[in-house]
């Protein structure tokens, strides 16, 4: 089972989970591929992803996860003790975000988008100060990330598998190189 969580404002629409969902389904494994419209609140977030992954056992779980979908990505690893793969994860989002409280609108669509202040707080509680078993994460950075530090996903991440591409973009423009890569981690069988 994949659970993918999308970035901060972002949805099941961007390219990344697209991509993921589409190869998923190509080798016929679109039941064992979740991605869902996550809240903007992190505790609510948070709540939603445990339900939907409840009763799966850990050994059969990974979650993606891309920028804030990252740093959930981590905080569901280090709870559960299922893989994770993160996708140029945010490292301390409660800083990163703050500037961001208030309404705007989805990157996908025209829905409105609320960041409320004590949201913040709730990031706060979400933080995992030092990974455990680093063998459970997979690291894809980019050097040329214009939103976040690869530096600080490198050595947050320290021991685990990591793959630093030189260049890029926040959103991994050329992720489709690199999907299969990712699902083999993941453990999903039939992947070249």
């Amino acid at each position: 089972m994949i659970l993918y969580l999308h970035g901060f404002r972002s949805s099941p629409s961007s390219m990344k989970a697209r991509l993921v969902g589409e190869r998923m389904a190509a080798l016929g494994r679109a039941d064992d591929y979740l991605c869902p419209q996550l809240p903007a609140s992190p505790s609510q977030a948070m709540a939603l992803a445990l339900s939907l992954i409840d009763g799966v056992p850990t050994t059969e779980l990974t979650v993606i996860g891309s920028s804030l979908g990252g740093y959930y990505a981590t905080w569901l690893a280090e709870r559960l003790g299922c893989r994770a793969v993160l996708l140029n994860p945010a490292i301390v989002p409660r800083l990163d975000l703050a500037p961001y409280v208030g309404v705007t609108t989805q990157y996908h669509s025209d829905q409105p988008f609320e960041f409320k202040p004590g949201y913040i707080e709730q990031l706060r509680a979400l933080e995992v100060a030092r990974i455990t078993r680093p063998e459970r994460y997979y690291l894809i950075a980019a050097s040329g990330d214009e939103v976040l530090d690869y530096r600080d996903m490198v050595a947050h991440y320290a021991g685990a598998r990591q793959h630093v591409i030189d260049g890029s973009d926040h959103a991994i423009s050329e992720f489709a190189s690199y999907v299969d890569e990712v699902l083999r981690f993941c453990g999903v069988d039939g992947v070249q």
